[in-house]
């Protein structure tokens, strides 16, 4: 009777999602994203939902299977918004700005990108969340790189860094805006930081079109006496 009153509290996690699963991969969720990984128990969670600690482990036996989970739904999740700026964005510029909208909407909901708030607590992770984590900010890259690289070739970008060190560069700086926006409590510092870094990709392309149009301005032999 005991071990059927534990079933009856959450039911199995036989095909995924199942409703208690996803219930409580969203309890930890947020928690992740505004305490950390190491801010929350199981106690935390089972409390928020009601059930007992014994019907959280039914489901995720432990915390680090939990914690491996999380990162895995958040990374298709993720994946699958990638596709959708694909699908509905065509210019370089225009993918990036969707996005930092990505990261505008965790941040204006008081969260923090879950990958990004797990990797400060890197070194005490279990060794698969890790692994999980650099799959996520890699998969990110790539997709930054291509982006760029795009944009690099139609002449909407420019930059002199090879396109995937300009990718971590600019994955670098919004995950870091985040944390210095949530610090201060006022998601705008992550807004004004990431228009800067996005405009930065087109500075250079203003910059050398003003440079020619001055060129072709000057009279002849002024032109001349510059060179």
């Amino acid at each position: 009777m005991a071990k059927q009153s534990k079933r009856n509290s959450l039911s199995p996690r036989t095909a995924p999602p199942t409703t208690a699963a996803t219930a409580i991969l969203d309890v930890a969720e947020r928690l992740a994203q505004t305490r950390g990984y190491n801010g929350f128990s199981y106690a935390d969670i089972a409390a928020q939902l009601g059930v007992t600690k014994a019907s959280l482990h039914y489901h995720f036996p432990s915390k680090a299977v939990l914690g491996r989970a999380l990162i895995e739904r958040y990374h298709g999740l993720f994946g699958a918004a990638l596709d959708g700026i694909d699908q509905h964005a065509k210019e370089p510029f225009e993918k990036l700005r969707q996005y930092v909208g990505l990261y505008t909407s965790v941040l204006s909901n008081e969260r923090m990108c879950l990958c990004g708030m797990l990797a400060a607590e890197y070194a005490t992770l279990p060794a698969p969340m890790q692994k999980g984590l650099t799959l996520f900010f890699d998969a990110n890259e790539r997709w930054l790189t291509s982006v760029l690289e795009n944009g690099l070739s139609d002449g909407s970008f420019l930059f002199r860094e090879p396109a995937n060190q300009r990718a971590r560069v600019l994955l670098g700086a919004l995950e870091g805006a985040m944390l210095v926006a949530r610090s201060y409590g006022n998601p705008l510092r992550f807004r004004a930081a990431a228009a800067c870094v996005l405009a930065d990709l087109r500075a250079g392309t203003d910059s050398k079109q003003r440079r020619a149009s001055g060129r072709a301005s000057l009279p002849h032999s002024t032109r001349k006496s510059r060179v």
